[in-house]
């Protein structure tokens, strides 16, 4: 083999992992479109915990005198890829009226975690998952389904009982309804 093709072929193996790499990279980072301006909250807590801090996006709802939409979803989850998606493809329809009352959070998480580890906390205190649910008064309580969203006022108060999982919001109708709360 010649030398000047070794090292084309040698960049070229260099390059495809790259791509390779990237790619994966940016497959991880799925999540809601940028356009949606999302705080991102990744979860702490430790490898047997993972939690949640939902004071400071509370505190800036206070501030601004908006409303929370928070959305659970996990990077492995491919109905939250779909939602996401949705939400990509409206987004000119869809972000207005987001920003216009709205603080959108976008709680990451993964498919793996069970409901036993998963926790909420707010100011000093913590709940897990179930409790946390039951504390708002939010029926899904038994069941921790991908992705879920919730809304709630400032003072983290649940506007309204909210669907979750497969079929969440396929129109922007019924987004638009959801933002408005429409029961």
């Amino acid at each position: 083999m010649t030398p000047w093709l070794h090292r084309w072929r040698s960049g070229a193996w260099v390059l495809m992992l790259a791509l390779g790499s990237s790619l994966a990279s940016l497959s991880s980072a799925a999540g809601l479109p940028s356009a949606y301006g999302a705080v991102v909250l990744q979860p702490g807590g430790g490898p047997e915990r993972t939690e949640f801090d939902l004071t400071t996006v509370r505190d800036r709802a206070r501030q601004e005198n908006k409303r929370l939409y928070v959305y659970l979803g996990a990077s492995d989850c491919r109905y939250c890829r779909q939602y996401e998606a949705f939400l990509e493809k409206n987004a000119r329809e869809l972000v207005p009226r987001f920003a216009a009352k709205y603080i959108v959070v976008h709680l990451r998480s993964s498919l793996s975690v069970p409901a036993s580890r998963l926790y909420f906390r707010v100011g000093g205190s913590v709940w897990p998952y179930g409790e946390f649910q039951r504390s708002i008064g939010d029926e899904r309580s038994r069941l921790l389904v991908y992705p879920t969203v919730w809304l709630f006022d400032a003072d983290l108060r649940p506007l309204m009982q909210m669907p979750s999982g497969a079929g969440t919001f396929q129109t922007v109708l019924e987004q638009i309804e959801v933002l408005d709360l429409v029961q």
